[in-house]
């Protein structure tokens, strides 16, 4: 190894700032001159561009990645009684999310390969659940390092079981299974924008994609507190 080697930073956002300094000073610029800090022709169009680049039919953004998770969850009506299966390698968010709403997270075993959630313990855990009394109602798909997890078989055995499956593409943003872009495969997919992802950004944001016209409008509702057809219109 040379003296002069250098490490290279899992992150490096000055780097990263420096190639869109200049577009990033006259975004904001943009924002003070008009003055729409909340909800804001920006954050419009940008859910937007990331419904074309995903295809799902809804993109709705929110304040960080474990608030997309429990929008979804709650506009599933998920609460005390439930189980939501989550990998058991994994982000405490994808377990806190379901315990905030009372639902009790189930654990799965991954893959050795991929540490991506192993659909065979998946149907294990579910029949195990069912012995304890819980409910099985939602399984948390969580993509790591980068990649998909085997939605195809999550799908047949969720399909078989009468759950549903909420994808957690944080780290997979940008990918592909199957000719299919993350965002665009099971009941719904959330991502976060926290400045290590795929797609950060300078803070924190998170969004949820869908292509449920039902699902999409409690969800759009619940991130505004319940906002219903005006503002002050809350339900």
């Amino acid at each position: 190894m040379s003296e002069y080697s250098e490490s290279v930073q899992f992150i490096d956002l000055k780097a990263q700032q420096k190639l869109i300094r200049q577009k990033l000073d006259a975004a904001v610029a943009g924002v003070l001159d008009h003055g729409q800090y909340i909800m804001g022709p920006e954050v419009k169009s940008f859910e937007s561009d990331l419904k074309e680049f995903t295809g799902a039919k809804y993109a709705l953004t929110c304040a960080n990645g474990t608030d997309a998770l429990s929008l979804v969850l709650m506009a599933w009506g998920i609460g005390p009684g439930d189980a939501v299966f989550v990998p058991s390698f994994t982000y405490v968010a994808s377990a806190e999310a379901p315990a905030q709403l009372g639902a009790t997270p189930f654990f799965v075993d991954v893959c050795e390969h991929s540490f991506n959630i192993d659909p065979i313990s998946l149907k294990q855990a579910i029949a195990d659940c069912r012995k304890t009394g819980l409910k099985p109602r939602v399984v948390v798909v969580v993509d790591l390092f980068g990649q998909p997890a085997d939605i195809d078989s999550i799908s047949d055995i969720a399909r078989s079981e009468g759950i549903k499956i909420l994808v957690d593409g944080a780290q997979s943003f940008g990918g592909t299974s199957k000719g299919r872009r993350v965002g665009s495969m099971g009941d719904a997919t959330t991502t976060s924008f926290f400045p290590a992802k795929p797609l950060g950004c300078y803070g924190d944001g998170g969004a949820i994609f869908s292509s449920n016209d039902e699902d999409a409008e409690i969800i759009n509702s619940l991130r505004l507190h319940g906002k219903g057809s005006q503002k002050y219109d809350n339900v």
